[in-house]
């Protein structure tokens, strides 16, 4: 018996797309269109922590922009990587699609157990990530706007926000 690997997330999420797209005439060229992320972004960065610095890694992706602003949650999350979140800003795009909502759709993720952090090092973490973010012009509020997903809430937001305004 052969041993079939499992698809990806993302594999499953354009395996599903691929289903869909067999349902209906698109013209040439907009199935690969609609299927690709428009733009992903991994950023690195240093956060001094006890004593020491600590890296840490985050995406962020936009997958259409054929309607702004782009919306799309951040995650705290051990396993985030770039697959996951381009995923998931695919699926945000098909579900702002499917409701009509005048959306984009993006995500966004950080390498991290929030669970290990004290609050006052969660929220430098989360800053400096805003930052990064921010002076990249990946997030903003006319354009891409982040929301919580696993692992943040309002707290992050509210600290990504005023780091925003900083």
């Amino acid at each position: 018996m052969q041993n079939k690997k499992e698809p990806s997330f993302r594999e499953s999420v354009d395996l599903m797309f691929n289903r869909a797209v067999a349902l209906v005439d698109l013209p040439p060229g907009m199935e690969e269109k609609i299927r690709v992320c428009n733009a992903t972004y991994t950023v690195r960065f240093g956060v001094r922590l006890r004593g020491e610095i600590k890296t840490f890694t985050g995406y962020r992706s936009v997958h259409s922009e054929h309607m702004e602003p782009v919306k799309g949650g951040i995650r705290y999350a051990t396993g985030v990587n770039q697959d996951e979140v381009e995923a998931l800003a695919a699926l945000m795009t098909y579900k702002c699609a499917l409701v009509e909502t005048p959306f984009g759709g993006s995500k966004g993720g950080l390498c991290i157990d929030p669970r290990e952090y004290d609050e006052h090092e969660l929220e430098a973490i989360t800053r400096r990530f805003a930052y990064e973010l921010v002076k990249r012009d990946l997030i903003n509020p006319a354009q891409n706007v982040p929301a919580p997903d696993m692992g943040t809430g309002e707290r992050e937001m509210a600290w990504m926000a005023d780091q925003y305004m900083r």
